[in-house]
């Protein structure tokens, strides 16, 4: 694999933040539905997120 440039590293860093972001939300979401249906929804939607992150921090691996 090539060598990422230092703007590619940096836009990968900031997606990884932004994933980050949007897990804790999803779910905390989750916990605190009382709604099974929107609960499951948030949990899938965590999930997706979670493994956006994974890929990414196996790119920089």
């Amino acid at each position: 694999m090539a060598q990422l440039t230092s703007k590619e590293l940096a836009a990968i860093e900031d997606q990884l933040g932004a994933e980050q972001i949007l897990i804790k939300k999803a779910t905390l979401y989750a916990q605190t539905s009382t709604d099974p249906q929107l609960k499951t929804k948030c949990e899938q939607i965590a999930a997706k997120h979670q493994n956006h992150f994974n890929r990414l921090m196996n790119t920089l691996n």
